[in-house]
């Protein structure tokens, strides 16, 4: 420890003169531990909703999702398709088609998506997981007494928005017609209807990923159902999306699919899939970070205050170092050191009780969202990252650093004696 450094700590809890000095240090230490304690916390709770979204989507979404460039649909019979099936880091493979049809139940008729899937959807995703009304199926084997035995009997899973703008639930036993417009061909404007393809399909479940992207807009049905309605052959989707083996790197596994499939081919992990939503996570984030440093600048230039009256209370001390051969640089330093151990001192307190509070909040929940079924978890999501506590504690010393720079930066040995 140099002996500016030293000199600095030996005043930081040295008694002063004036008890006043005291308090004041006292106040802006203690301003700088709540506004440090107060960033750690907003951002674990930022983090935790944010990882709560996230996980929402990952019981829908897959870990790649594969497209075409160009069109809405491609091939799946293409050799670079196939060739996903062997990679070593592929565990599930899905083949999708997604597209805008309509469902007429009731009297009532509801534009939707309609995403066909295939037998591995369900280890595919977590759909299982989001089920809140009856149970996941989107086709059925059964024997109607004709002799044809393990004839598709055609179920469909709505989310929980879409049930309810259509009055339907996953007890109600009747079904549904859907209807998808013929890919080729004219409008027939005297039937209209012979223009649609169309299907009748039973209810078996309800899910909801608690977004309306998907609660209020989504129906999954069956692959060859979809397939039917959109006028697709058994070798055409619009979609192929992959779930990778545990513990593979996903950026690799994006960077590697992406050379074997070549440009005509966009493939997409979870961020990119919801790259709006993120995005928006992360511009309110940094809208907060950068409120939060504001307040924190307040609270470090009281710093400077406190600072000025040691500086007053110390002018002896000073004078003394002076005649002894300290040049202006060394006693500048001394308080520059004392003001920044102070905003240090701050720092370290204003972690440490952040820190605590949020890890409390993530294991016990003591702040309650409410009651009721309304709200998805029952306490406020908490997630420390030690990315978001290195950033805080980079940026109340900076601050504090800064602070405590312009009052020593004035100090000579003029003014000291």
């Amino acid at each position: 420890m140099n002996v500016s450094l030293r000199i600095a700590w030996r005043y930081l809890f040295a008694k002063k003169s004036h008890n006043a000095i005291n308090i004041v240090s006292g106040i802006s230490a203690a301003g700088v531990a709540v506004v440090t304690a107060a960033m750690v916390i907003v951002l674990s709770v930022m983090n935790g909703f944010g990882s709560l979204v996230e996980r929402m989507f990952s019981a829908f979404d897959p870990d790649l999702k594969i497209t075409a460039v160009e069109g809405k649909f491609f091939s799946t019979a293409a050799d670079e398709i196939q060739q996903l099936r062997s990679l070593e880091y592929v565990e599930v493979y899905s083949e999708t088609v997604e597209e805008t049809g309509l469902i007429e139940f009731a009297g009532k008729q509801v534009p939707a998506i309609l995403k066909g899937v295939d037998d591995n959807f369900t280890e595919l995703t977590e759909i299982d997981s989001i089920i809140v009304d009856g149970s996941f199926s989107v086709n059925e084997r059964y024997d109607d007494g004709s002799g044809v035995q393990g004839r598709m009997f055609e179920r469909c899973v709505p989310g929980w928005g879409l049930a309810n703008q259509i009055g339907i639930t996953a007890h109600y036993a009747g079904g549904m017609k859907v209807y998808a417009p013929k890919r080729e061909g004219k409008v027939n404007m005297l039937r209209p209807d012979k223009s649609f393809n169309s299907a009748s399909t039973f209810i078996s479940g309800v899910f909801a990923v608690n977004q309306t992207k998907y609660d209020d807009k989504y129906m999954l049905v069956s692959l060859p159902l979809a397939r039917m309605l959109f006028d697709y052959s058994d070798t055409e989707a619009t979609a192929v999306e992959l779930r990778l083996a545990p513990g593979v790197n996903v950026k690799r596994a994006k960077r590697e699919t992406e050379q074997l499939l070549g440009e005509g081919y966009a493939v997409k992990n979870r961020y990119e899939q919801q790259e709006d939503f993120f995005k928006i996570m992360q511009v309110e984030k940094a809208l907060t970070v950068i409120l939060m440093i504001f307040i924190l600048l307040i609270a470090s230039f009281n710093i400077t205050g406190s600072l000025s009256m040691l500086m007053i209370d110390k002018r002896e001390d000073a004078a003394v170092l002076s005649n002894l051969g300290a040049d202006n640089a060394l006693i500048r330093r001394i308080f520059l050191y004392e003001g920044w151990l102070v905003s240090a001192l701050g720092a370290l307190s204003g972690l440490a009780a952040g820190v605590a509070i949020s890890l409390g909040q993530q294991h016990f929940g003591w702040i309650k969202l409410g009651t009721g079924t309304e709200y998805i978890v029952s306490a406020y999501p908490v997630e420390v990252q030690a990315a978001d506590i290195m950033l805080v504690a980079v940026a109340v010393l900076a601050l504090g650093w800064l602070a405590a720079r312009i009052p020593s930066r004035k100090l000579t040995t003029n003014n000291v004696e």
